[in-house]
């Protein structure tokens, strides 16, 4: 009986002890412990709260806003220094950093969380860390010489004190060179300081210079666009570097605009945060939409210049393998497009790190986003999809003659949301692509541009039509778009009660030429009868009987 109780008693112990084990690193978990923290700043004041991350930001941001970098030290983790240097370099840190997070990134402690334990509160329980406990948060990522440096801050806890959020040793060792990239302009040093007081998200400064700082970038732009456009003017007419420099003053100009920008930004002047984000943002993108927008450009002059080169006027005379090289063009130029916007966007994206920063809340809200992109757009993507459909496909080329609901048209365009047609009388029409694929059209152009054409007269019972059929043939024979002289037709193909209808054919080259020979011989051939056989025109036939005759009564 003893020994079992002895058993029992160990078990019990067992059992609390790693129940205490488990708790403790549990709680080990939820912050990093320390043997002592900041010992050489003395103890912190009471406008340095330090609880939440959402606190210890906003008074760090607070504190140095109103020039109290000794107070500002304590949110910072200076473990690394001696306890002797902490006082002295602990507010120089807080000084440098403050400067490095005004003009580096535009922070906004409202983006931390508010909980001690920095726990990420998601009711939806998409967020990979939904009710998880968090000890280490990177406040945002900074480039300088070649490399990029987190600033973070942590959760610390020495000996049973509250735990407190700070930033981090780590994050504090490249500050210097972080201030180094970010910190005051030669312009900044030089202005009163009556001028660097805060006016809401800016400093008074910053709303006298930001306007110049545009007007300077635009007059440099507007330079560069009217350089560009007289050179254009001054190049050889019809040549490729022409063509080229003709399309390209506006991306030109973007671009000259956004490097004086990135100058001006880099070893002139200096802005707060929500204004260096902002330029910088619009940097990247006015950048990268102006060197793709110029690539496409180029790729477009040259497709041009083939075009010219190889196929010259659009319509169906040219050999179809002309026309369907030029299809090819117009689909390849579609799939660059497509691909240069792609990587535009990648790249924008990258370089503003959206992916890093927002890819949690993306990846989570994807089914809501492809619902709405595929009702929004779904006619827009519907075109596009039929674009690369008839490019695949090639139910028709560039230059083919259709006749689209009862109209004769040329395919002068296909793009990726609608085709342009042209109309014989040179009226251009619009058609979306999904809609034109969607409707029967003919191709007149589809295997051969070679047509038979047909002239119908009709003429009286009494018409010689051998005769008549000899005239055609000659006349045919003169005719410069009718070709094939032994498929020449002319035949009866209807009677009626006093006339009969004579249909005379003939193969034409193309389908246009063809109308213009029908009609020519329809001409002719009403000239043949009338001045040689009048008697073949049609006419009513009145009989009267003898009682008519002798009371001279007849047809009113």
């Amino acid at each position: 009986m003893t020994r079992f109780l002895t058993w029992c008693l160990l078990l019990l112990l067992l059992m609390a002890g790693s129940a205490v084990a488990q708790s403790s690193e549990g709680e080990e978990s939820r912050w990093f412990t320390l043997d002592a923290l900041n010992s050489g700043l003395g103890e912190p004041p009471e406008a340095a709260r330090r609880q939440t991350p959402r606190e210890s930001l906003r008074s760090f941001l607070g504190l140095t806003r109103e020039g109290e970098f000794a107070a500002a030290a304590h949110l910072l983790n200076l473990s690394e220094l001696p306890p002797e240097e902490q006082a002295s370099r602990g507010g120089e840190l807080a000084r440098q950093l403050a400067s490095v997070l005004q003009r580096g990134d535009w922070l906004e402690p409202s983006d931390l969380p508010g909980r001690r334990d920095a726990m990420v509160e998601d009711p939806s329980g998409q967020h990979p860390l939904a009710g998880q406990p968090r000890r280490n948060l990177r406040l945002t990522s900074l480039d300088a010489e070649g490399e990029t440096h987190d600033i973070r801050i942590a959760r610390y806890r020495v000996g049973e004190d509250d735990p407190v959020w700070l930033i981090t040793p780590d994050t504090l060792a490249f500050v210097p060179v972080l201030y180094a990239t970010y910190g005051p302009s030669w312009l900044e040093q030089r202005i009163p300081e009556r001028f660097q007081r805060k006016l809401g998200m800016l400093q008074l400064w910053e709303w006298l210079a930001i306007p110049l700082f545009l007007l300077l970038v635009g007059l440099l732009g507007w330079a560069v666009h009217r350089v560009t456009a007289a050179l254009a003017a001054r190049l050889p007419a019809g040549g490729l570097a022409k063509r080229f420099v003709a399309q390209v003053p506006m991306p030109i100009a973007f671009i000259a605009m956004s490097l004086l920008a990135q100058l001006l930004l880099d070893g002139v002047v200096s802005f707060s945060g929500v204004a260096t984000a902002t330029f910088r943002v619009l940097l990247i993108v006015i950048m990268a939409w102006g060197m793709g927008l110029a690539a496409l450009r180029l790729v477009d002059t040259f497709l041009l210049q083939m075009t010219h080169r190889l196929v010259g006027e659009i319509d169906d005379t040219r050999h179809r393998d002309e026309r369907r090289l030029l299809t090819s063009l117009y689909a390849l130029r579609r799939g660059i497009i497509l691909v240069t916007v792609a990587a535009v966007t990648v790249y924008i994206l990258a370089q503003i790190n959206l992916f890093g920063t927002l890819g949690l809340s993306l990846l989570a809200s994807a089914s809501v986003l492809t619902v709405l992109v595929g009702i929004a757009g779904q006619a827009v993507l519907g075109n596009i999809l039929s674009s690369f459909q008839v490019s695949l496909a090639k139910p028709i080329r560039m230059g083919d003659l259709v006749v689209f609901e009862g109209q004769w048209c040329y395919v002068e365009g296909i793009f990726y949301t609608f085709i342009r047609l042209r109309s014989w009388d040179e009226r251009r029409l619009i058609v979306p692509i999904k809609y034109f694929v969607s409707r029967p059209f003919q191709n007149l152009s589809a295997k051969d541009a070679r047509l038979y054409r047909r002239v119908t007269l009709t003429l009286h019972l009494s018409a010689d039509v051998e005769c008549l059929r000899q005239r055609f043939i000659e006349l045919a024979r003169e005719e410069e778009d009718v070709i094939e002289p032994e498929k020449l037709e002319c035949h009866v193909t209807a009677q009626h009660e006093a006339t009969l209808e004579v249909s005379c054919y003939l193969m034409t080259r193309e389908p246009i030429g063809g109308w213009v020979a029908e009609n020519n011989l329809r001409e002719k051939l009403l000239a043949f009868v009338r001045d040689e056989h009048p008697e073949w025109w049609p006419r009513e036939v009145v009989a009267l009987d003898r009682h008519d005759i002798t009371t001279g009564s007849g047809p009113s």
